[in-house]
């Protein structure tokens, strides 16, 4: 496998604007997600462009069937953790169901509390309903990435996790949100599970990076699941996705031959052992073979 180069790594931590100048440009812009200190700093020594803690940790992490089950607390738990690792990619935090849904004032509240975490943006799902959400947001001088496409957080409204925009009316809508975003001051977008065709109208349509994920080779950047790329489960992946490594398998190998090492008294060996001087072995040995004087209970 041939794996590309990255661009040189200066420290300097990206932004929402030089994200957005990249529009276009190459090589694509790439993004993966994360939930915690290690993730992150995976992904950022990898040297992605984005890092999103994403509400897929529900299902990737907390184990749940889809992402509705998370709230804003669990989120900015997880975006201060990806935090610690100080990366240089943006640091993206997801908005989960019902943090935007209900008002401005509350909108505002939980995207300034992901920003209190660590993230240097936020992201959310949807088109032109959401636009007062994402201007409220704005206004509060905090970046944000739109999503259209399929929104896992309506999957009860779309039917689940299908492909979104395979007929004409839908595929114009898509664009048409996309559009809107944009002109709303979204920086970039996520494109998720829309034919290709639609995703190329859509990165020809707007001023601002395209972020594709199910959504072909034709967006500005792309996304993946950190846990899908790298092996970490072993439910049916969709298409799109690309596992790069097997981790689950290595590392369910590693622990049973850790099972087996202490169940067979090979661990730890001694050279895992710490161990006395051979003076204070001696006089420790001494100490212990000495007798027991009795000790005369208190009165």
């Amino acid at each position: 496998m041939t794996v590309a180069s990255s661009p040189p790594d200066s420290r300097v931590p990206l932004s929402a604007p030089v994200i957005t100048a990249r529009k276009g440009g190459k090589p694509p812009l790439v993004m993966v997600t994360a939930y915690d200190f290690p993730s992150a700093s995976v992904a950022d020594a990898a040297g992605v462009d984005m890092i999103l803690v994403g509400d897929t940790l529900a299902m990737v992490v907390l184990g749940h069937e889809d992402t509705l089950h998370v709230t804003i607390d669990d989120m900015a738990h997880h975006v201060a953790a990806a935090a610690r690792a100080k990366p240089r990619a943006l640091l993206i935090g997801d908005l989960p169901w019902l943090s935007y849904h209900v008002s401005d004032e509350e909108t505002v509240h939980n995207a300034a509390k992901l920003v209190r975490a660590g993230a240097a943006a936020v992201k959310l799902e949807g088109g032109r309903k959401r636009l007062g959400a994402i201007e409220a947001i704005l206004d509060a001088e905090i970046p944000v990435m739109g999503h259209v496409g399929l929104t896992p957080q309506s999957i009860h409204a779309v039917g689940g996790f299908k492909v979104q925009g395979k007929q004409l009316d839908a595929a114009r809508t898509i664009v048409d949100d996309a559009v809107a975003l944009a002109e709303t001051g979204c920086f970039a977008i996520v494109l998720e599970c829309v034919p290709d065709a639609v995703a190329r109208m859509v990165t020809e349509s707007v001023p601002v990076p395209t972020i594709g994920i199910g959504a072909g080779r034709h967006c500005d950047g792309q996304v993946l699941v950190y846990h899908d790329l790298l092996g970490l489960e072993d439910r049916k992946l969709p298409k799109f996705v690309r596992r790069y490594v097997d981790l689950r398998a290595s590392a369910t190998e590693a622990v049973e031959q850790f099972v087996a090492d202490v169940r067979s008294g090979t661990f730890p060996s001694s050279d895992e052992t710490y161990h006395m001087t051979d003076q204070m072995g001696e006089a420790f040995d001494l100490y212990a073979d000495a007798p027991t004087v009795a000790v005369p209970p208190a009165r």
